[in-house]
């Protein structure tokens, strides 16, 4: 199983910050079983 570069964490949590989302999920389908391979990205810098 390959692991995810950190450059894709931070160019998700980006994407979250430039269009006010505040919850992505970032896949890796490169991994065994997709279940280990789904990463949540929460953007805490929007108010609720």
């Amino acid at each position: 199983m390959l692991e995810l570069h950190p450059i894709f964490y931070s160019r998700t949590l980006t994407y979250l910050k430039q269009t006010h989302i505040k919850l992505e999920l970032l896949i890796n389908f490169n991994s065994e079983l997709i279940k280990h391979g789904i990463h949540r990205i929460v953007n805490k810098l929007i108010d609720e």
